[in-house]
């Protein structure tokens, strides 16, 4: 028998260059920025439940200001005209149900 021979795997794309204190800072930054979103939400969701169910509803916490629309890509084209392309977390999308997940869990 012949052995077939497997081609060598690389990765797709290159390494990260963050060594695990920055990830874990990041992780640490955004988990509060969920937190702050999520009590803007709560307030929020009573008043706008009824008229936008299901829509998607971007929160930024600093100054309380929303965006909503019906669809996902809706809402992040809104988001790129408004804050542009960056790699800065500013928002936290929602989704305006009962439990504010936008996807399956």
């Amino acid at each position: 028998m012949t052995q077939v021979s497997q081609p060598k795997r690389t990765r797709i794309l290159p390494e990260s260059k963050l060594i695990p204190e920055d990830i874990h800072h990041h992780r640490e930054q955004r988990d509060a920025l969920a937190v702050r979103c999520r009590h803007i939400f709560e307030r929020l969701r009573p008043n706008l439940i009824e008229t936008y169910y299901n829509w998607h509803i971007a929160i930024e916490p600093e100054t309380e200001q929303y965006i909503i629309d019906p669809t996902l890509l809706g809402i992040t084209q809104k988001i790129r005209e408004i804050y542009g392309i960056t790699h800065e977390v500013k928002l936290t999308i929602f989704r305006l149900n009962e439990t504010g997940t936008c996807g399956r869990l």
